[in-house]
Formats: structure tokens, sequence, C-alpha cells
């Protein structure tokens, strides 16, 4: 066996070897959209780390959107100002604007923060508080949005039907179908008021924003991207980060990340509870 035979046999096992596996990658066309709409799951590092690189890529190639964050309600806004001006650091960002009881798990979005003190990039609170949603729940929209915001958003008229029924079944999937059926209602609407107010917060700044927020409130069917009216679909990218494949229609993409380890959220889940 020669020499040359022995390297060409080298190169023809190295040819069929299966190569590791790529971290998933937008599309092309996508990431040259002006508004991303990044998803995520709250507890999955891996989805979180894929996140922070792709927009680190697009920022360190020249790209300064502003970035809105569902982890700050809109009343920290000028806490997060401030932070940005004074601070350092992410963690001082968080300390600062984060809210003593948020239950955000503040590792996995410090790296973002940074990238926007790095770049020197706006950041957006968008997210309505606990205690509003709550106001939404019990009295309805006017609650927490200001009139013109219900009308601009067609909120004082009934919701189309499918979406009126697809979140009413999300919350209730959510909770592992032992919510009161009286509950959903009025927990649905808590959620759309909170993706009018992202959808309001994106449309300020559609010339250039990124929109980091829970899988749900990136979906094309029922979450922000249905009330981005005057923005063209075409300039919109809803990126699905998802542990397992999910129907035609919900995202522009779905990344697929490796599914975290956490016990069955729903064991020991007891009806009225």
């Amino acid at each position: 066996m020669t020499r040359r035979w022995l390297a060409a046999l080298a190169t023809l096992l190295a040819g069929c070897a299966t190569p590791p596996s790529a971290p998933p990658r937008l599309d092309a066309a996508l990431a040259a959209r002006p508004v991303w709409l990044l998803g995520e799951v709250h507890d999955n590092a891996q989805g979180h780390r894929l996140r922070t690189e792709l927009l680190a890529q697009r920022l360190a190639a020249g790209w300064r959107p502003a970035i809105a964050m569902e982890q700050f309600d809109r009343e920290r806004q000028a806490d997060l100002d401030a932070a940005l001006r004074d601070c350092a650091d992410a963690e001082c960002v968080v300390a600062r604007a984060g809210g003593a009881k948020a239950a955000w798990q503040w590792a996995y979005y410090t790296p973002v923060i940074a990238l926007a003190q790095r770049y020197r990039l706006p950041l957006l609170a968008a997210n309505l508080s606990r205690a509003d949603a709550g106001r939404v729940m019990r009295e309805g929209y006017g609650a927490a949005l200001d009139a013109a915001t219900v009308q601009a958003f067609g909120l004082d008229r009934p919701l189309p039907a499918d979406l009126e029924a697809g979140q009413r079944h999300e919350v209730d999937v959510g909770h592992c179908g032992q919510l009161p059926s009286d509950l959903l209602p009025g927990m649905a609407r808590a959620q759309v008021a909170r993706d009018v107010w992202m959808a309001k917060v994106v449309r300020e700044h559609a010339d250039g924003v990124v929109l980091l927020a829970g899988n749900g409130h990136v979906r094309r069917d029922l979450g922000v991207p249905r009330w981005l009216h005057g923005v063209p679909g075409q300039r919109v990218a809803s990126i699905g980060f998802v542990e397992a494949p999910t129907e035609a229609g919900r995202f522009d993409q779905t990344l697929l990340i490796p599914a975290a380890q956490r016990p069955d959220p729903c064991a020991g889940v007891k009806a009225g509870k």
C-alpha cells in the first residue's frame, strides 16, 4: 500500500465523516430586515446564547438598532436611561432598572445589555407590569392603556375570532389546562395588551429595532406581528427559538435549540390552584 494511496484513502474517509453540527443560522434575507422579533424559551441558556451571538454578529457588521426588552416594564424607562448613562457594566443596569421583584434570570440578559452599552444602543422597556396586566384582566384594556392606544389598535372592538380563540388556548395550555374557564378571557386579554404595547414600542422604532421576548409574543399568527399596523411584513423578521418543531406560519424562521433540563412544569398541578 503506497503512501499516495493511504493519503487518498484518508481524504476519502474525511469526506465521508459526519461533520460536527453547526449552530443554526438566520436566513440571509431575514437577517437583513430592519425589525427583528427574537423569541426565547425563558430558561433555555443555549437559546439565549445563540440569540446573543446572532445579534452580536450583525452589530459587528455595523447595524445600530434600538433593543426593546420584555424584561423591563415600561415604567422603568427613565431608570433604564439613567442606568445606561451612569453604569459601567450590565449588572449595574439590572440593579438600577430591573425591579426588585422581577423574576427574570438576569444572567441570560446581561450579555445583550453589555452589547447595548458597548455600541451605545438605546434600550427600550417594552412590557406592561404584572400590576397593569392584572388591571387589564379585571377591568379591560382601558385600565392600563390610554384611550388613544385603545382606539389606534382597535381594542374598543371585539378581537378577531382566531386571535381570541388562539390566545385563550395558549393561556389554557400554559397553565396545564387547570385554570377555571372564567379566568381565560381576562388572562388572554392581558396577553393581548402586552403584545399591543410591545408592538407600539416596535412601531415607534421600526427603522431599526430588535425585540427580545418570549416565543409567544413574537408569533406571527397571535403575537406582536398581528399589531404592527403600518409596518410592512417584509420589513419584519419573526424568529422562534424553539425546543421542538412548530406549526408552519408561527414564525418566519424557527431555530431549533436543545431542550433545557427541567422538571415537568405540570407535575403536581391541581385544579383550582
